[in-house]
């Protein structure tokens, strides 16, 4: 659900309007994402073009602005580049100038710095989060760092084999984590474990969702809770254990 408006059933012309408008999305890889046989200028004008009717000057203009406001030198220069002149960090910050020159409501990052440096990740996260507080945009935030996710978040939700199995505020969920798998996430941290320790870590592999199991998923995994508890017939529902901290109601996951 987005604003009333249901995303799996709304007609396709609806959702043309709401894409890249709306709700916006920065990818994980930009070179990937964007087209290296067209400039930087009209990849990131054309959502202007597509939903607010702006072209020629006035959209170049606007598109130079943006690039300056991600922190690219010589913007009104370098906007005519291809992608393959840009850095990784500068690609990502195009990434990000595209994804917000519409004034989107909703962006959604998918893993927007994993390949890059601490340095630069540094940069683009403290970028996402000025562009956030300016415009007023929401995020979701999508990674598999904890460190991203403790700087950049208010509310958590874990994920596990598709399915939240513990959401809360990040004081709440780094300060009490109450579900096997984020206690077994938070103890896997390198720099949490003691020196010339071996490291822990999760053992097996997630299930394979073509063919689910119907019961807790994490059961065969669960090394911090009591596996033998866990529910084999029905999968757990997500319950508020304290007030605005959910986890899911498994008695073997739950327990210590």
């Amino acid at each position: 659900m987005f604003d009333g408006i249901d995303l799996l059933t709304a007609s396709e012309n609806k959702l043309r309007g709401i894409r890249g408008k709306r709700i916006s999305m920065i990818f994980q890889d930009p070179m990937t994402s964007l087209n290296p046989y067209i400039r930087i200028s009209d990849q990131i004008t054309e959502p202007l073009e597509l939903h607010e009717n702006i072209k020629g000057k006035a959209a170049l203009t606007r598109a130079i602005d943006s690039l300056a406001e991600v922190g690219i030198p010589d913007a009104e220069k370098r906007i005519h580049s291809y992608p393959h002149e840009f850095s990784g960090g500068m690609r990502q910050r195009v990434m990000i100038a595209m994804a917000l020159i519409t004034k989107p409501e909703l962006l959604i990052c998918d893993e927007p710095t994993t390949a890059l440096d601490v340095t630069v990740q540094k940069q683009v996260l403290d970028l996402i989060k000025d562009r956030q507080e300016k415009l007023g945009t929401a995020i979701i935030f999508i990674t598999h760092d904890l460190a991203v996710v403790s700087e950049v978040c208010d509310h958590i939700n874990v994920m596990y084999a598709g399915r939240i199995v513990e959401s809360a505020l990040r004081k709440d969920l780094f300060s009490n984590p109450l579900h096997a798998y984020t206690r077994s996430l938070l103890k896997s941290i390198p720099s949490a474990q003691p020196k010339g320790q071996p490291l822990m870590t999760i053992p097996g592999l997630p299930p394979n969702l073509a063919n689910p199991p119907k019961g807790c998923a994490f059961q065969p995994r669960n090394l911090l809770g009591k596996p033998e508890l866990c529910l084999i017939d029905s999968h757990p529902e997500l319950s508020e254990i304290y007030p605005n901290h959910f986890a899911q109601n498994c008695p073997g996951c739950l327990a210590s």
